[in-house]
């Protein structure tokens, strides 16, 4: 798996755990569906996504993204 796909996938479960978490234990958590979405823009941007970061410390190879 390349870095790139791992970090969708990633994003992906944090955004449904988020949700569940939302509407299950709490409305607060809320935030943190917005604090994933505003990460996810800013390294569409940026390019910095510290993710992408720990895949690549954890020895995935390189994607065309990250």
């Amino acid at each position: 798996m390349s870095i790139d796909r791992a970090v969708f996938a990633f994003a992906g479960l944090m955004v449904l755990l988020s949700l569940l978490l939302t509407y299950f234990v709490h409305p607060g958590f809320i935030w943190f569906t917005a604090f994933i979405g505003v990460n996810m823009l800013q390294s569409a941007f940026t390019g910095f996504c510290p993710a992408a970061m720990i895949f690549r410390k954890l020895g995935l190879r390189p994607g065309t993204a990250f």
